[in-house]
């Protein structure tokens, strides 16, 4: 069984490989790529983030007193997931907690991701799911990358985000890779966010409460980027403020440990907490126009 699959429909295409279950390509009807190769900038297309979205202190996650190693975002970029299903439209593949996953992240679970594709969508869905005996905490995050610009030529200058709702609510940033204790004014202007390299030099925008369920990366001209969310309660936006081409829009649930906590994993702001038998279920759709 080859280790890619490639989904088609009449106004898509995407492909997703075994390594991290990850999304690696994504076209238009014309044979546009819009998503990041992983070029030396950054070498990921669209991880998925589990258990953890961003970092811990010291990275290190801390369970019933014993200490567990927990890099950035966690392991499931890493791991090779199993094919469940793979169809013309869809595919669906899996990942489960073993003696591996145990060694960092002491609970079971199930991670299942399946990709859809229809005329001009692709939609991607999580479902996590507890099958151990206690509580699973766990944080989840969607982090596609996306050529910047989409239309080669084109300034980065040239394009924005538009939001579906008004965001007025303060940003949160990062020191470290950890959560700032004061959020900041937002860049948002109403519904509308300009792109620059400058809006980065301080690592991610971060939208810990945003209104909005949907948002639209696009210039004047040339392809545009549509992204709707069920079931995340945060908003990631980032790239390198150094002339890295591409932009990265990120659904989250869960995020960075805050600056000053060190504490029991499952108590940590954000986190999920699944009960034994129960499955969360996340999703987003990513729409090419």
């Amino acid at each position: 069984m080859s280790s890619d699959h490639t989904l088609r429909g009449s106004g898509i295409s995407a492909t997703i490989k075994a390594d991290g279950a990850e999304l690696c390509s994504l076209k238009n009807s014309e044979g546009v790529e819009l998503l990041w190769q992983a070029g030396p900038a950054w070498p990921r297309h669209s991880p998925i983030l589990f258990p953890i979205v961003g970092k811990l202190k010291n990275d290190e996650l801390r369970h019933r007193g014993r200490i567990f190693p927990m890099t950035q975002h966690g392991f499931a970029r890493d791991r090779t997931f199993a094919w469940c299903a793979r169809e013309k439209t869809s595919c669906t593949l899996d990942l489960t907690d073993d003696a591996t996953s145990r060694e960092r992240f002491p609970f079971a679970f199930r991670l299942a991701v399946t990709y859809a594709v229809d005329d001009v969508h692709l939609g991607v869905r999580f479902e996590i799911t507890n099958t151990g005996e206690e509580t699973l905490p766990a944080s989840l995050g969607g982090h596609p990358a996306f050529n910047w610009p989409l239309l080669p030529g084109l300034r980065k200058e040239a394009y924005g985000i538009h939001f579906s709702k008004e965001e007025p609510a303060p940003i949160r940033r990062l020191t470290g890779g950890l959560l700032r204790d004061k959020p900041e004014p937002t860049p948002i202007e109403g519904k509308y966010l300009a792109l620059s390299e400058q809006l980065f030099t301080d690592d991610a925008v971060i939208l810990d409460h945003p209104a909005s369920t949907g948002i639209r990366y696009a210039a004047d001209r040339g392809p545009t980027i549509g992204l709707q969310w069920q079931g995340f309660r945060e908003l990631g936006i980032w790239s390198k403020p150094d002339g890295a081409p591409f932009l990265c829009l990120e659904p989250w649930r869960g995020f960075a440990s805050p600056l000053d906590f060190d504490g029991e994993f499952s108590d940590k702001p954000g986190v999920m907490k699944i009960a034994p038998g129960k499955t969360e279920d996340l999703s987003y759709r990513i729409s090419v126009g």
